[in-house]
C-alpha cells in the first residue's frame, strides 16, 4: 500500500499488481469468473480460510478490484475497503453488517432520495427502526438517540441542498455513546474530506460520481477498520452485490485524477454560486462555500474545499424549474453527478420524486429546485449557459 505521507495524487497513483518481478504501471483488467490451482489441497486451504484469503472465485475476491479498495482505503485513511456494484449496494450492505433487528438507527431527513427509501420503507421490513431527526445538526442528531441506538448515518455534504455535517461533534457524540457513525462521503470525496479523521467507523461512497468521475461505470465502495470491513465483505459475497474487474479498473483510472478534477469543480462552481446568487430569477442558492449557506462555518472546519456540488431555488417554481432545464447548452441534463460535465437536475421531476410535494417540502426541497454537478468544461462557457437559460427560466 502507498506510504500516506506522500502527495494524495501519488497516492492515488500506486495501485500495483504483482507478477514476480515485473509489475504493470497500468493495473491489469482480471476479467474471470475464477482461478485455477496446481495443488487442490491450497484451493481448498484459502476456502477454509475465508472467502476473501486469496483468489478462488471473483465474486469472492479478484485483483483488480482488490487494487483499487487499497487505493481508496489508503486515500480514506482507513484500514481496508470493500468495493460494490453500486454506491446503494454498499450502504445497504455496509448498514445491514452493522445492524440487526431490534436495533435503532439515526439519520437526517436531508438524504439521497435511494437512501431515504431505505432507512423508511425497507429497513422497517427487516426490524430496524430508523429515526429520521428534525435535521442534519449535531444537536439534533444527538438528541434522537436512544439507549438501544447502534448507529447514526449522515451524509458529509447532503443531498440536494448541501446540508454540511458537523463530523467532528457527531464523531465525539458517537465514540461516548457506543455509536456507529456510518457517513456517506459521495458529494466531498476523500480529496475535500476523510470523515474516518472526525471519527466515522464508516465510510460509504457512490464510486459512480467523483471518484469514476467520468459518467461510465456504477459502483460502490465502503472503507472502515479491519474487523468491520471483514463482516462487510463476507455479507457482500454472500449477498453477491460486488463491483466486477471492469468497473473496478475504471475507477482505479479515474481516482488517479481526482485531485486535478476537484480542483476545477470546486473553482467553477463557487464562480457560478456567486453568479446564481446575484440573479434576480433566483430566490436562494445553495453551496457550502457561500457565507450566506447556514453550514458555511461547519464547512470551512471539516472540508478542504467546497465541492462541485450546488443548487439554487428558481423564483418562478415549477414551471421555471422546466423551462431553466430545457434552456441549457454546455451542460447536460441528467440523474447523476460528480463527473466531468456539468449536470443539471430539477429535483421535483427526477431525483426526488420518492418524496411526496410535502415531504419534499419539509426539507427544502421546492418545486423550483434545480441540483448542478458543476463539471471540468471551461469556466466562462458554464457561466455563460446559465446566464442564458436563466434569461429563459
Amino acid at each position: 500500500m502507498a506510504e500516506r505521507g506522500r502527495g494524495f495524487t501519488t497516492r492515488a497513483m500506486r495501485a500495483e499488481t504483482e507478477l514476480g518481478e515485473a509489475r504493470p504501471v497500468s493495473t491489469p483488467i482480471y476479467q474471470t469468473a475464477t482461478f485455477s490451482f496446481d495443488d487442490p489441497e491450497a484451493l481448498a486451504e484459502l476456502i477454509r480460510t475465508g472467502k476473501d484469503a486469496g483468489y478462488v472465485y471473483t465474486r469472492w475476491h479478484n485483483p483488480t478490484r482488490a487494487a483499487f479498495e487499497k487505493v481508496v482505503a489508503d486515500l480514506e485513511g482507513g484500514e481496508r475497503a470493500v468495493s460494490f456494484s453500486s454506491g446503494m449496494a454498499a450502504i445497504t450492505t455496509a448498514l445491514a453488517s452493522v445492524l440487526r433487528s431490534g436495533d435503532h438507527l439515526v439519520t437526517t431527513p436531508r438524504l439521497y432520495g435511494g437512501t431515504h427509501s431505505l432507512m423508511t420503507n425497507i429497513l422497517p421490513r427487516w426490524g430496524i427502526e430508523a429515526t429520521l431527526a428534525p435535521s442534519h445538526r449535531a444537536d439534533d442528531l444527538v438528541a434522537a438517540m436512544r439507549p438501544d441506538t447502534v448507529a447514526c448515518y449522515v451524509e458529509t455534504i447532503g443531498n440536494p441542498t448541501t446540508p454540511v455535517s458537523d463530523l467532528d461533534a457527531l464523531g465525539t457524540a458517537c465514540r461516548e455513546r457506543g455509536v456507529r457513525l456510518v457517513v456517506d462521503n459521495t458529494f466531498a470525496s476523500p480529496y475535500l474530506c476523510t470523515p474516518i479523521a472526525f471519527g466515522a467507523d464508516i465510510v460509504v461512497h457512490s464510486v459512480t460520481k467523483y471518484l469514476g468521475g467520468h459518467y461510465d461505470l456504477t459502483a460502490g465502495i465502503a472503507v472502515g477498520p479491519d474487523d468491520l470491513m471483514h463482516e462487510v465483505r463476507e455479507l457482500s459475497t454472500d449477498l453477491g452485490g460486488v463491483s466486477n474487474a471492469f468497473e473496478s479498473w475504471l475507477a482505479l483510472r479515474g481516482v488517479q485524477t481526482l485531485e486535478l478534477r476537484m480542483e476545477r469543480h470546486c473553482t467553477t462552481a463557487a464562480r457560478l454560486a456567486e453568479l446564481l446568487e446575484g440573479n434576480e430569477k433566483v430566490a436562494r442558492v445553495w453551496y457550502p462555500g457561500l457565507p450566506s449557506h447556514p453550514d458555511h462555518e461547519v464547512a470551512r472546519r471539516i472540508l478542504r474545499g467546497f465541492s462541485g456540488m450546488l443548487a439554487f431555488e428558481l423564483a418562478g417554481g415549477l414551471e421555471a424549474g422546466q423551462r431553466f432545464q430545457s434552456s441549457v447548452e454546455v451542460a447536460a441534463v441528467g440523474a447523476s453527478l460528480g463527473g466531468t460535465r456539468t449536470v443539471v437536475t430539477h429535483a421535483a421531476s427526477v431525483t426526488h420524486t420518492q418524496l411526496s410535494r410535502e415531504e419534499r417540502q419539509a426539507v427544502g426541497i421546492g418545486d423550483g429546485l434545480v441540483r448542478v454537478s458543476v463539471g471540468i468544461e471551461d469556466p466562462q462557457d458554464v457561466l455563460e449557459d446559465f446566464e442564458r437559460a436563466l434569461e429563459k427560466a
